[in-house]
């Protein structure tokens, strides 16, 4: 099997956010940021609602960081280290130079701040500066119409809808809207990021 030409989950800093390995000082943090049952209305049942759940829920994540299965992060506050919410990479395919960005989310009070924009930007860009991937994937629920329209404006390429594609528990039956990244298409989606960043002119 092919590996990857760099570790997966280095520590990525940017102006407003850093994106940290998860690790295990992040467990009570982040379970704050996620005390709110609109991030989870289209990812799975609200997971922090019970010290069990959230508890499930993180071991999860650490698994599959332990077996090799994905590279999750947390997303920080880089002025003031507050934790902000969590992406990953996934589904990986070193053989084939792609993988996923998946499981995101940010606490209400950090969306519409840039730190979605600037944590895409910082992990597209190790994906494919560093790891040298061809294509980065994201998917979100069909119905998802606020992740559909980020991945959008962040440059990404619509593919279509996997109809019925995941049965999710506490959800239901899912069609799943997927996005892409080829490495050609980097430099522009990187150009449109930074400016999304970028203060407006002043008149």
């Amino acid at each position: 099997m092919p590996a990857w030409p760099a570790r997966l989950d280095p520590v990525l800093d940017g102006a407003r956010v850093r994106m940290e390995p998860l690790a295990e000082h992040h467990r009570p943090g982040l379970r704050v940021a996620a005390s709110h049952p609109e991030i989870w209305r289209w990812i799975e049942p609200y997971p922090a609602g019970s010290d069990a759940a959230w508890d499930a829920w993180f071991d999860t994540a650490l698994g599959r960081i332990a077996a090799g299965e994905e590279a999750a992060f947390a997303t920080v506050d880089a002025a003031t280290g507050e934790l902000l919410g969590s992406s990953r990479y996934l589904a990986l395919r070193p053989a084939d130079r792609g993988l996923e960005i998946g499981w995101t989310w940010l606490t209400p009070a950090a969306w519409r701040t840039g730190a979605n924009v600037e944590a895409k930007l910082l992990m597209l860009g190790y994906a494919f500066e560093v790891l040298g991937c061809i294509r980065v994937e994201l998917k979100t629920h069909a119905a998802n119409e606020r992740s559909r329209g980020a991945m959008t404006r962040m440059g990404a390429v619509f593919e279509g809808v996997h109809r019925k594609h995941r049965i999710v528990p506490g959800i239901g039956v899912r069609d799943s809207a997927w996005f892409s990244v080829l490495d050609e298409e980097w430099p522009a989606v990187q150009r449109g990021l930074r400016e999304r960043l970028s203060p407006p002119a002043q008149p």
